[in-house]
């Protein structure tokens, strides 16, 4: 397969990947409605760094062995599992806002406890970096789909590119989502994203644990 044929391939397959819906997916649309486009972006960039995390381990076949070790993989499971969860209950117990912010020129912007940029970088770091699908998925990619003859400085291309897109996605969408005329419409029922996006990662975890213990 030549490099235009492989390339093309990881292109499409981690488009499909990243742009279905999942826990990075989740935490953006979160942090973009919740909080402002900079907590989103950071997130986005922090999404961006588990990319590297992913691709490293890869490269170097930490990946092969922590998918080959059952042992390490609940581990990571039960990691991931727990920090889903944490990110959910706080989306389940997100608060419809006070009519005073409702009707204020800055609603769309009104909050007082936005985390910091470096919280927002280290919460899309984990979300990412703690996702066994990820794990499983960028394995995969680069055990099947890359040839194992394939030479390291294509494969350091690949994994180059893979981070650069993942991050341009999810800051993309965080552009998208805080645009305001969609801010000012999502605002008033945001709480409800939040909600929804919280049951999401609880089902995702409770389907991680659950795979775990079929498998």
């Amino acid at each position: 397969m030549s490099f235009i044929e492989q390339f093309t391939m990881i292109a499409v397959v981690h488009f499909l990947a990243v742009a279905s819906p999942g826990p990075d997916f989740a935490l953006i649309f979160k942090q973009s409605i919740r909080y402002n486009r900079t907590v989103a972006i950071y997130s986005s960039l922090g999404i961006a760094a588990g990319i590297i995390l992913h691709v490293t381990y890869s490269l170097v076949g930490i990946g092969l062995l922590i998918a080959s070790d059952q042992r390490l993989l609940t581990v990571l499971t039960y990691l991931a599992a727990g920090y889903f969860c944490y990110i959910a209950w706080h989306g389940l117990n997100a608060k419809p806002p006070e009519d005073s912010d409702i009707n204020s020129p800055n609603s769309a912007t009104y909050n007082e406890n936005f985390p910091s940029n470096k919280k927002a970088f280290i919460t899309g770091f984990l979300i990412n970096g703690l996702n066994v699908k990820a794990t499983l998925f960028f394995v995969s990619l680069f055990s099947v789909v890359i040839s194992p003859s394939t030479d390291m400085n294509i494969k350091l291309i690949y994994g180059f590119y893979l981070v650069i897109a993942t991050g341009l996605w999810f800051i993309s969408l965080s552009y998208l989502l805080t645009l305001p005329k969609v801010r000012n419409l999502l605002f008033v029922k945001g709480y409800w994203v939040d909600r929804i996006m919280g049951v999401v990662l609880l089902i995702i975890a409770i389907q991680l644990v659950w795979n775990n213990l079929s498998a």
